[in-house]
């Protein structure tokens, strides 16, 4: 969640602190925030002529930014200036000295990271920027009231109406081009002859109309007829019998718009075995494909391709209008002794909500607690920024849920997973019986970046298919973790876009088992689904609803399918939870969708995904669904065998399918041919980096869905193995013990070739907690402190159903 919601009593604590003379401003500062942040409202006033706001990042990833443009002759100095969103109560970012842009140049105001200043607040979906002079005048404004699917831009620069983009062009001019895009080519033996298909890259449909389509030859022209359509995200084919001249050997394609403006171009010099097509469509750099695929996305040779969602075309509204304020973010399915429906487990991130909802008879779902259960630290403190829910076979008295951090110190990580004691979620307020403080793993991680989804698998299936322990490189072995319960907890985590598997023990410790990359640039929700055997990994707006299953292979979870949203759906809704339904009706199971922005009054939506079951859960015995469907597996559904009379409710821990015989995962090979300028590449990272602190690689489209190996030099540090994200990226955590000064990042394929190289500067982990943005007087600072100390020595253990363990 990029944009929670700040509680009022935050907000009134600030305003005593200010009032107590804790927190100390300057004259200057007072009128910072007094205006009235109006939607829809775009202001440009003072002294700064030719400043304005150029171009706004809302809802790419967990790094938002805005970008000012000077269209005067001469430079503005902006050093003291003040940026703040639409929420007065939030800290004023102060532009840095040195905040200089060059007459006709950009500057870029960023987010804040692990290693980078900014501001520390996200935008959101509705919101507003505002920048202030250094006497508090306010000088810029501009508001929107829902995500850009892409930027919001000026076109032209610094003049024009703020527009959704082609493309995001940070610090650069604004792409206001046409969104279509030249997308595969046939030139030989197509059916029924050469062929270019084009697509759209934009968030509405294109009228070809007047388009104009060329070889290499100019009087090899063909203006396309009124009526021809490409729809946002879709494929329009252009056959040879149509434009009347074939494409050759060595020849190009070439397309311009109505006004004769080149829109896209390729060439090549000898024909493709099957096509050249972009990889990914529309944005990727184009290369041979595995296949031709006219008229639908590309596929390439080792490449999970997305593909269309294959359960209905609709994500159709479940809850009354004013259900829910916002915020609402995970959710876990399972059975219920009351309804064959099921039950929903939900979690709101910005009040630390928690609701248990039920089918309300009438098509729709509503919560059995109107009002949420307040969710609170163990010492009835705090308010978990609560993003995802689960529940486990092993303890039916409890949900555990996933955070970020305390929305009450909004500046400090606090990754993390909590249990409370529930069945019902008929409290009140419920404190924290257990946590795991999962910072130990993630240092430099951005408070607004961390645990994202979470869910349960159970051992027995794990080890049924001979997952391998990354920990210890030998096949998982339950008992290898004493007092973890049954079954791995799987999060995902936003700032590092993958997903992590853990054995969260009863004394507070934990283990990291298994890290598993995404083609993400960011993770929303994680599911098990023990019906199709997979884990569901879910991305929100940011990858315009994308999902995708992983399954065991090797030992590993690998990405096995991906999918795009459902047809009619609407791409930028803030998709944050998934759940799905265990129960097989008429062919299909529900899915359910949390929009975290609560659009046009709605925050839960419901799909439909295929099945096969023959008999529903629950038939002949009164209408009780048999316990462990869907995303809750009991013991003794599927592959998990039943427990053993006498036991406790334990379930035998089974051998691996090849006793003795553990399935090793691939291990890397250290690159070693020197690094030099003719193997330095394409690949780009920061210049600098913090120990301890994640950092993103772009390594190049060419390689997105391929496993590389990234490793530090100059002493051949393996720092991880993920996937290539459809963008290009890959991201990977730098170890807290790794030197200061000069290193190089080398990406590699798993065999030792290298892919490209960087040079990279680390700056030493400082391990100071992560406060920016305001000045902290040592009275709060200490209070701060203490809080965060006394939170990390109190342990509960974790409370089970079962034997005790030993």
């Amino acid at each position: 969640m990029r944009t929670p919601a700040l509680r009022v009593g935050a907000g009134i604590a600030t305003g005593l602190a200010l009032a107590a003379g804790v927190l100390t401003a300057s004259p200057a500062l007072a009128a910072v925030g007094d205006d009235d942040p109006a939607v829809g409202a775009r202001v440009t006033s003072g002294p700064a002529t030719g400043l304005a706001i150029n171009e706004v990042e809302s809802n790419g990833d967990d790094n938002d930014w805005v970008e000012l443009v000077n269209t005067s002759s001469a430079p503005i100095d902006l050093s003291g200036w003040r940026f703040l969103d639409s929420d007065s109560t939030h800290t004023a970012y102060t532009l840095p000295a040195g905040s200089t842009i060059a007459a006709g140049g950009y500057l870029v105001v960023d987010e804040e990271t692990t290693t980078r200043t900014g501001f520390g607040f996200g935008l959101g979906g509705s919101d507003a920027v505002r920048l202030y002079d250094t006497s508090g005048t306010l000088t810029l404004r501009y508001a929107w009231t829902s995500h850009a699917v892409v930027t919001y831009g000026s076109c032209p620069d610094g003049s024009g109406t703020l527009v959704d983009t082609t493309a995001s062009t940070k610090g650069a001019p604004n792409d206001c081009s046409s969104p279509v895009r030249i997308n595969e080519v046939e030139s030989q033996d197509g059916t029924p002859g050469d062929w270019v298909e084009l697509t759209n890259v934009g968030t509405t449909t294109v009228d070809l109309g007047g388009y104009v389509l060329r070889d290499s030859e100019d009087d090899h022209a063909w203006t396309i007829p009124a009526g021809t359509t490409v729809a946002a995200g879709g494929f329009t084919v252009l056959d040879e019998a149509q434009f009347g001249f074939g494409l050759g050997k060595a020849d190009s394609v070439r397309l311009s718009d109505p006004r004769g403006v080149r829109v896209d171009a390729y060439s090549w010099t000898a024909h493709a075995a099957t096509t050249y097509g972009r990889n990914p469509d529309g944005t990727g750099e184009f290369a041979e494909t595995a296949e031709p695929t006219k008229g639908a996305a590309n596929r390439f040779a080792g490449v999970v391709t997305a593909e269309a969602w294959p359960g209905g075309p609709d994500e159709t509204v479940l809850d009354a209008e004013g259900t829910f304020t916002g915020d609402l973010s995970g959710l876990d399915w399972t059975t219920s002794s009351t309804s064959r429906d099921g039950q929903l487990w939900a979690v709101q991130n910005g009040d630390g909500l928690l609701y248990h909802l039920a089918p309300d008879g009438e098509g729709g779902w509503a919560p059995t607690n109107a009002a949420g259960t307040d969710l609170r630290y163990a010492d009835g403190t705090g308010t978990p920024d609560a993003e995802g829910v689960t529940v486990t076979a092993d303890d039916p008295g409890a949900v555990y849920v996933s955070t970020e951090r305390d929305n009450d110190v909004s500046k400090v990580s606090r990754p993390a997973v909590l249990r409370f004691a529930t069945t019902a979620g008929a409290e009140s307020t419920l404190r924290a019986t257990d946590e795991w403080n999962l910072a130990a793993d993630f240092p430099g991680l951005g408070a607004n970046a961390g645990l994202e989804g979470v869910t349960w698998v159970p051992d027995a299936w794990l080890t049924e298919r001979g997952f391998v322990d990354q920990h210890t490189g030998a096949a998982y072995a339950p008992a290898s973790y004493p007092g973890h319960g049954d079954g791995l907890f799987f999060v995902g985590v936003e700032g590092t876009a993958s997903v992590y598997a853990y054995a969260l023990m009863d004394d507070g410790s934990f283990q990291r088992v298994a890290t598993i990359s995404t083609p993400f640039s960011l993770v929303a929700e994680v599911q098990f689904d023990p019906t199709l055997d997979a884990l569901w990994v879910v991305c929100d707006e940011a990858c315009s609803g994308r999902t995708a299953l992983f399954d065991v292979q090797d030992g590993a979870f690998a990405l096995a399918s991906l999918y795009e949203a459902p047809a009619n759906a609407d791409r930028t809704l803030a998709n944050e939870g998934f759940a799905i339904s265990g129960r097989c009706v008429d062919g299909a199971r529900a899915t359910f969708y949390a929009d975290d922005n609560d659009t046009n009054g709605a925050s839960l939506r419901t799909g439909t995904h295929p099945c096969d079951a023959t008999t529903e859960p629950g038939d002949g015995d009164g209408g009780t669904p048999a316990p462990g469907d869907g995303g809750t597996p009991a013991p003794g559904d599927g592959s998990t065998p039943a427990p053993t009379p006498g036991t406790g409710g334990t379930a035998p821990t089974p051998t691996p399918s090849v006793p003795g015989t553990p399935v090793a995962p691939v291990a890397p090979v250290a690159p070693t041919e020197a690094l030099t300028d003719a193997n330095r590449g394409s690949v780009s990272a920061p210049d600098t980096v913090r120990a301890g602190s994640s950092v993103t690689i772009t390594v190049g489209t060419r390689y997105a869905g391929q496993p590389v190996a990234v490793w530090l030099f100059s002493d051949a540090r393996l720092l991880g193995t993920p996937t290539v994200a459809a963008d290009g990226t890959v991201t990977v955590l730098v170890p807290a013990d790794v030197s200061a000064g000069a290193h190089r990042l080398v990406v590699a394929a798993l065999d030792g070739t290298v892919l490209g190289w960087t040079e990279v500067t680390v700056d030493p982990a400082t391990g100071e907690l992560a406060f920016t943005g305001a000045d902290l007087a040592g009275g709060i600072a200490a209070a701060l402190l203490l809080v965060t100390a006394g939170a990390g020595v109190l342990v509960v253990r974790r409370h089970r159903a079962g034997a005790a363990r030993a």
